[in-house]
């Protein structure tokens, strides 16, 4: 029989965060990659032109004498730093976003950078229209529940596994671009598939913190998008929905809404007797139906429930992939 875990341990990934973020609190953060950056300097360049040039140096997209070129073009045409650039054909638009990201504090990767899934849209392409939606999304969301006081909220679907986790992790994508400190939980304790989004090594996670076996290492930093933490499902219980309803899941939540401005929770979809205790420890939830892939039955059941056990339905989510 498993020991039953102590009163404190829950708030160790609370705890985790909070160092990291003191941590981190007055370093930059980082898009590329630490070993790309180089140690040449800009020729001498005003505001914000400096800072770009400085850091598609660093990012070894121009070299010294190309700055020089860049600046003046500048001069001479009377145009930003990054439009000259660009004219003289030394680097892409792509790689303006980039710098710009880093220079207004931006999280946003180039593709393929640390080996994150390409259904992380919002942080690949943050700039497309299907990612403007979930700002939208994010935006509702502020205004009608976390901005009431609220600091955390199930995300409940009735389509398949994977389309719930993306809108997961690309939601908490968003918020932690706001500046907001984000922790996603993986409460799918079925198929979870968060580790695999954010390319995390299979480990401790969630159910291994409610039964006392893991507690502050569980919870993982994503380095490159300030202020977003995951703390992914863990080993696989044979009982999750009796995991889930145990009161040190609230005592997790509760813990750590003290440390998080967001706490997003990703569940397992038509499972009620797993998504109900995840809402009631959350309060409030969203509901995610898949246009083609969704059963009306399955959704007028989750909102039924979560109606019936008094808690709020924030909204819903229509996905038309």
């Amino acid at each position: 029989m498993m020991d039953a875990p102590t009163d404190h341990e829950p708030i160790l990934v609370g705890r985790v965060a909070r160092r990291q973020t003191a941590n981190n609190q007055n370093n930059p953060m980082s898009v590329l990659p630490a070993e790309t950056r180089s140690s040449a300097t800009v020729p001498m360049a005003l505001g914000k032109d400096l800072k770009l040039g400085q850091l598609l140096l660093d990012s070894g997209k121009l070299s010294a004498a190309d700055a020089e070129r860049v600046l003046r073009l500048q001069k001479a045409k009377n145009l930003r730093f990054g439009d000259a650039a660009v004219r003289l054909g030394l680097v892409s638009e792509q790689d303006i976003l980039l710098a710009l990201s880093q220079q207004f504090d931006y999280p946003y990767l180039a593709p393929g950078a640390n080996g994150f899934s390409d259904e992380l849209v919002a942080a690949y392409q943050p700039f497309t229209p299907q990612v403007e939606q979930l700002r939208a999304l994010r935006s509702q969301l502020m205004l009608r529940w976390f901005g009431t006081g609220q600091r955390s909220l199930a995300l409940v679907g009735t389509g398949p596994t994977g389309s719930m986790s993306n809108l997961a992790a690309n939601l908490a994508i968003v918020f932690s671009q706001l500046g907001e400190r984000t922790l996603l939980i993986d409460a799918n304790l079925r198929r979870p598939m968060l580790h695999e989004l954010f390319n995390l090594p299979v480990r401790h996670g969630l159910s291994d913190v409610l039964i006392g076996r893991a507690g502050s290492e569980a919870a993982v930093r994503i380095e490159p998008l300030l202020g977003l933490t995951v703390l992914s499902a863990g080993t696989q219980p044979p009982n999750p929905a009796e995991l889930l309803a145990r009161p040190t899941f609230a005592e997790l939540l509760a813990l750590n809404a003290e440390v998080f401005d967001v706490i997003l929770v990703n569940t397992a979809p038509t499972h009620l007797a797993e998504i109900l205790p995840v809402c009631a420890a959350t309060q409030g939830a969203l509901l995610m139906v898949d246009q083609h892939l969704s059963a009306a039955a399955d959704v007028r059941a989750a909102a039924s429930a979560i109606q019936h056990a008094g808690l709020s339905l924030v909204g819903s989510v229509l996905n038309r992939r």
